[in-house]
């Protein structure tokens, strides 16, 4: 699986961006695919998630803010972020993981695959 991230950009505060992420497959195919986010200096973190039922989740702080969704293509999520502060200044990482169950085995693998990372600057 690819993902390809895009729609990072410069904003004052305040402003809004939408960063999409377009994976090889269907996302229906994909058991999660979520955004990610790198500060200089700081660890990866979790932004929001989108399970293949629909189901979508998000750290606390940014809920509100940042939402999740599929995009209008069958294979895009997108990343609506609003509101934006300059701590949300980060590289934003597309996520999908893809869980494969061996029926012999009755074991399942989750697979986790990365985008290359789009940049969101906000200034004051």
């Amino acid at each position: 699986v690819q993902l390809q991230a895009s729609g990072g950009g410069s904003v004052q505060a305040g402003g809004s961006l939408r960063l999409s992420c377009a994976a090889s497959v269907t996302t229906f195919n994909l058991d999660v695919m979520g955004w990610y986010r790198q500060a200089p200096g700081q660890q990866r973190e979790l932004v929001a998630l989108l399970t293949s039922g629909g189901s979508t989740n998000s750290t606390g702080s940014l809920k509100g803010r940042f939402t999740i969704s599929r995009g209008n293509a069958q294979n895009t999520v997108d990343l609506q972020m609003s509101s934006l502060k300059p701590e949300d200044t980060a590289v934003y990482y597309c996520n999908a993981v893809r869980k494969i169950c061996s029926i012999p085995t009755k074991t399942c693998t989750d697979y986790n695959y990365w985008g290359q990372g789009t940049l969101v600057t906000v200034s004051s």
